[in-house]
């Protein structure tokens, strides 16, 4: 009996979906962000009701579940995973080792089956973003009630241009919570991007906790005042507000963080700032400073003189904090700045001097570089490599470092030439807390730190790799970053104001192909990205996608 039940289940199931096995689709069923290397349409759809399942081994559950739910918000039904069920009429997640990039994807819709495979479960996870992207537009404004849930038929074959696809957050200027972080993972993971640079300390702000130093976040966490308005111009001398601000994240928070994270297979990458931007970690703990303080949690915006003291004492502290910060995230990476380092306290210090002399050093430039080659020392002893902004290059880079790029190109190009790693996120390009339009129409933008600005085709138009690199050379780019400085954004809906579109354009620059990106393109498939922008409740900035 059960298996008459069976058989007559199963007619009905392929006499449901049969009626769309010669569907025909057309362009405007494929709107995928970013750009697959091989997209081919097929003819027939495949339908998605509560009798669909979900076919996967046991290693895969996790990916599983991440599609069940993400279907279960959509459709408002639970599919169930099954990993002994018949292909036919189900969705089915395989591993395939004969893929060559580890990141890599095949997507096959037919009208009766879905098979989504992956060389790893990280490749079957952006095959899974894709298929989502394939859901009907009239989805996801929320109807889904009126028309059956129908996926057109394709095979793709797809894999990322770069290794490294970064998004980065800045909470020391203005502190956001775990709630907030999670929904920037989401759309790291929406735009299949990799990583997601934390920048946890500033002069602003220590957003870390550190249990063996608690001042850390009790005092250098909170800031007695913000400075109001575009300060500390000719015209606009420095007010401040005068009101109490601040935050941190526990130790369970950053580990909840990170899970959040490794779900979505991003990596969190932490960011300690050293030797500079250190005035919160000094109004803490002053004895690690050139002048032992006073010192305060700067209320303004800016570079400060403020740097830790090249003392033993000094490394035995940032030596101390590094180890919990490793202990917490399993990133091979860690940031340790080493940007905007002012020299000043340094040429007045006797006992750096001390050590300019000691040392052999020509100067304060390689003092800096010293102090860096000090913690590269002791995280690559603990098998991390560290991550530093341009400035590192200055006095000597470090043997082992990554250098991240950002006052333009230059300072990558020399990390190359020097057979050095190289993440690129020029101001020129990857500054979303840059205004999104120019002229006259910055006026109806929230106030910005700059009158530069750059459009969502600006960013689309970057080309990571620079053409003056040898292909030797050019091997040494492991990708591109979006950074968010967050001065001016004191609210978490000016975040996604100001990184959307802007990252989704990003995204495919780091993904897509050279030969497959075409700005005119991309924008038509921007207008139906947007759409799940509003679905999942994200504020983005509207006229930029008009204002080009």
């Amino acid at each position: 009996m059960k298996n008459i039940i069976f058989i007559v289940a199963s007619i009905l199931a392929v006499s449901c979906s049969s009626k769309y096995q010669e569907t025909v689709n057309s362009d405007d069923d494929y709107q995928i962000i970013p750009k697959p290397k091989e997209l081919n349409i097929a003819k027939g759809r495949f339908l998605i009701n509560s009798k669909t399942k979900i076919i996967c081994v046991k290693s895969l559950a996790q990916e599983a579940g991440y599609l069940s739910k993400i279907l279960n918000t959509t459709l408002g039904v639970d599919l169930t995973i099954d990993s002994s069920a018949n292909k036919n009429g189900n969705i089915k997640l395989e591993l395939n080792h004969t893929i060559a990039n580890r990141e890599g994807y095949t997507l096959s819709v037919e009208y009766d089956a879905i098979i989504i495979s992956g060389k790893t479960a990280t490749g079957i996870f952006y095959g899974i973003q894709s298929l989502l992207q394939l859901l009907p537009i009239k989805i996801e404004n929320g109807d889904n009630d009126a028309i059956e849930i129908t996926i057109p038929a394709v095979e793709i074959n797809d894999s990322p241009r770069y290794a490294y696809r970064g998004m980065h957050l800045d909470v020391g200027r203005h502190f956001f919570s775990v709630a907030s972080v999670k929904r920037y993972i989401d759309l790291i993971a929406m735009h299949k991007m990799n990583t997601f640079h934390w920048h946890l300390t500033e002069d602003q702000g220590w957003r870390i906790e550190i249990k063996k130093y608690p001042k850390l976040t009790e005092v250098g966490g909170f800031r007695k005042g913000t400075a109001v308005g575009l300060a500390g111009t000719r015209n606009a001398p420095y007010t401040y507000d005068d009101i109490k601000y601040g935050g941190f994240y526990t130790q369970e928070e950053i580990k909840e963080v990170v899970a959040y994270a490794g779900a979505r297979h991003i990596t969190v990458i932490p960011e300690i700032e050293l030797p500079g931007h250190s005035s919160a970690a000094l109004a803490a703990y002053p004895q690690f400073g050139n002048t032992k303080g006073p010192y305060e949690v700067a209320k303004r915006w800016g570079i400060f003189n403020e740097t830790f003291a090249p003392t033993e004492e000094t490394f035995a502290f940032l030596e101390d904090v590094l180890s919990e910060v490793m202990a917490l995230f399993p990133s091979k990476f860690i940031h340790i700045g080493g940007d905007e380092v002012l020299k000043k306290e340094w040429e007045e210090s006797a006992y750096a001097q001390e050590v300019i002399k000691r040392e052999g050093l020509k100067d304060e430039n390689e003092l800096q570089s010293y102090f860096i080659r000090r913690i590269e020392k002791f995280l690559n002893a603990n098998d991390r490599t560290i991550i530093g902004w341009d400035e590192i290059l200055e006095g000597g880079i470090a043997p082992n470092a990554t250098i991240m790029s950002w006052r333009g190109i230059e300072g990558g190009i020399a990390a190359a030439k020097q057979h050095h790693t190289v993440i690129m996120t020029p101001g020129t390009h990857c500054y979303f807390d840059y205004y999104q339009v120019g002229g006259e129409e910055q006026k109806k933008e929230a106030l910005t730190g700059s009158k530069r600005y750059t459009s969502v085709e600006k960013v689309y138009s970057y080309e990571p790799t620079p053409s003056v690199l040898t292909p030797e050379e050019k091997k040494y780019i492991l990708g591109a970053q979006g950074n968010v400085w967050t001065e001016y954004m004191p609210s978490w809906d000016l975040v996604e104001y100001n990184v959307l579109p802007r990252m989704t354009a990003l995204s495919e620059v780091v993904w897509s192909s050279k030969k497959n990106r075409n700005w005119e393109d991309f924008r038509m498939r921007l207008q139906h990205i947007v759409i799940r922008y509003e679905a999942l409740g994200y504020n983005y900035a509207k006229h930029s996608i008009d204002k080009q």
